[in-house]
């Protein structure tokens, strides 16, 4: 099992910057990928980014260029800084980690991005 828990998120004004932190327990030696998803209300929840232990990343469409994913050296810890931000990124963020060899899912509770114009 794996426990997950954001930090960072709050309100910011279009243009500014906001780090989000993952911290991960557990059975972080089973983690094979970490990465944040958002969820604005009335729609799904999104892949932002993605980070394997390798350290290759992913990154949705909508904010390549603006957000990086990272990971601490210890790999406990996933970070994503977020800048240039848009109203349209308002949403909970959450932190997500795939472990095990079928890659089970394990979710943060979520912390709340809003972003004013």
């Amino acid at each position: 099992q794996v426990q997950l828990v954001e930090s960072g998120g709050g309100l910011v004004q279009a243009g500014g910057s906001l780090r989000l932190s993952c911290a991960a327990s557990g059975s972080i030696f089973s983690i094979n990928a970490m990465g944040w998803y958002r969820q604005a209300p009335g729609k799904q929840r999104e892949l932002v980014a993605a980070i394997t232990s390798g350290g290759s990343t992913n990154y949705a469409d909508s904010v390549k260029g603006r957000f990086t994913i990272s990971r601490s050296d210890a790999k406990n810890r996933a970070y994503l800084q977020m800048n240039s931000l848009k109203p349209e990124d308002t949403a909970v963020y959450y932190c997500n980690a795939k472990g095990g060899k079928l890659w089970n899912d394990y979710w943060g509770q979520g912390t709340q991005v809003t972003v004013s114009s």
